[in-house]
């Protein structure tokens, strides 16, 4: 009777101990719940670093260039002197209006004095109307030829001040497109100036039907050429038309509490924009799989057991890969340690994921 009963203890214990030894034999694996949520690829774009403003210098007359007193890079303040043409006509224009204004101012003098002859003469009665009324149009004749002097005078100043290049504001020479002997037309961009006021960056960005929405959205920057840390930037303006013989489209990125700096002019950027595409059940691409010749991933059902289930891809972003068809938002996935699976078999969570 004492060894049947041992027997019966030893069969009891090895059946309480069962669930727990089937239970450490489940495969522990990684399982994700897939979300809905929007396709957000990385734009990645290369451009270059520009002033927010610049301004491009011309002179308002044609004339040869004398003198250039800046080259590309040197700062300059409001009022400096830039470039200047020869100004001799100029100076010889000058020099007549000047003489024709003491001319008129001459004749006016004379007409004031024959006007106040005409009129003491009449108030004596010896003088007649028609003497009085001759000198006083003769002063008014005179009157005008000193408005019209001194118009020409202040043209003839105005041209010579023209052929003196002056910076507007407080800039930095960016470009410079002239030098000494070189004749100019008027209007001519002949020098390029950039404000101090910040910088921006210039991307010619792929026509991507979603490049609209990154309108607004923060951009992050690293510069290629030389060793800065990473800044930020906002979408400022997106060009709505396409260039016909880049096929891009202009992108200018306002970068932030960041001022103009000698040094980043013209540096060479790159540019991550992450734009919302589309929306999809994203799952970790540690999850993708096969059957056969179709992309599948192992789901796990209510009792942790898989099934392969075939799945259409949407988009392929960093860590993640984008669904468009075979499971629901909701649906638990197996991530890492799908590879001793099989249809059907019991699994548990590796790891708690938030």
């Amino acid at each position: 009777m004492g060894i049947w009963r041992l027997a019966w203890g030893i069969a009891v214990a090895g059946l309480s101990a069962f669930p727990a030894v089937a239970q450490n034999a489940l495969l522990r694996v990684e399982m994700v719940a897939a979300r809905e949520q929007p396709v957000q690829i990385d734009l990645q774009l290369s451009g270059s670093l520009t002033a927010t403003d610049s301004v491009q210098m011309s002179f308002r007359q044609p004339g040869r260039v004398t003198r250039v007193l800046v080259d590309e890079g040197d700062r300059v303040t409001k009022g400096q002197e830039l470039a200047r043409l020869d100004s001799v006509q100029q100076d010889q224009a000058l020099h007549v209006a000047q003489a024709g204004l003491d001319a008129a101012r001459a004749g006016l003098a004379q007409a004031r004095l024959a006007s106040e002859r005409a009129n003491a003469l009449l108030a004596r009665g010896v003088g007649t109307r028609a003497a009085r009324d001759d000198a006083l149009r003769a002063l008014s004749e005179a009157q005008g030829s000193v408005e019209r002097a001194e118009s020409t005078l202040d043209q003839a100043r105005r041209a010579v001040e023209d052929t003196v290049m002056r910076a507007p504001q407080d800039a930095v020479v960016t470009a410079r497109d002239m030098a000494p002997g070189l004749v100019v037309g008027a209007a001519q961009a002949v020098l390029t100036l950039a404000t101090l006021d910040g910088l921006e960056a210039v991307f010619n960005a792929p026509d991507h039907p979603a490049l609209d929405s990154a309108m607004g959205t923060v951009v992050r920057l690293d510069t290629l050429d030389i060793d800065r840390p990473q800044m930020r930037g906002t979408v400022s303006e997106i060009s709505p038309l396409v260039d016909p013989a880049s096929g891009t489209v202009a992108m200018r990125v306002r970068i932030d509490d960041v001022a103009a700096d000698t040094a980043l002019l013209g540096a060479a950027v790159r540019g991550h924009v992450d734009i919302a595409v589309d929306r999809g059940i994203a799952v970790p691409w540690t999850a993708l799989m096969r059957d056969g010749d179709r992309p599948a991933v192992w789901r796990v059902d209510d009792d942790s057991r898989v099934s392969l289930v075939p799945v259409t891809i949407a988009q392929f972003v960093d860590g993640l890969v984008y669904l468009s068809d075979g499971i629901a938002a909701g649906d638990m996935v197996v991530g890492a340690g799908s590879q001793l699976l099989y249809p059907g078999r019991q699994v548990q969570q590796a790891k708690v994921l938030p």
